[in-house]
């Protein structure tokens, strides 16, 4: 049975269920950041995944960085899975900016969070949603 990690349950907020994965969104209003949490009891790494589920997980991560790419036009999207912290397989897709606070860097342990005021999160995350229901994942 799939559970989703403390620390990630804790520090994200829930978009969508795809077909594969969990889409969550950071709690961090400095980035527009979305993670990808395979829906996969004990898996730590993508090479770990069924083959189809790789394949799926990739189709996935290319739509939601599509997506962070059509809102934000970024410079650069980020996709990272480091599992340093949380084992549980989850991928980082960052849409950056070379005017973010971070950049070149990592968004890892650079500065302080600030999370999202309550309206502009739920509003994010109805955009979200309704971009997500309309491709169909």
């Amino acid at each position: 049975m799939f559970l989703l990690h403390p620390q990630l349950k804790a520090d994200t907020f829930f978009v969508a269920k795809l077909q594969l994965c969990e889409l969550r969104l950071m709690d961090d209003s400095r980035f527009s950041w979305l993670i990808l949490v395979p829906q996969r009891e004990d898996i730590k790494a993508v090479h770990r995944l069924e083959e189809n589920d790789q394949l799926t997980l990739i189709r996935e991560s290319s739509a939601v960085s599509n997506l962070l790419t059509a809102m934000t036009t970024p410079d650069r999207i980020n996709i990272g899975a480091l599992g340093n912290v949380v084992s549980q397989l989850h991928w980082h897709v960052v849409a950056r900016s070379q005017s973010d606070a971070c950049w070149p860097g990592p968004v890892w342990g650079c500065g302080e969070r600030i999370p999202y005021v309550v309206q502009e999160r739920e509003r994010l995350i109805n955009r979200l949603q309704n971009e997500f229901s309309s491709l169909g994942l």
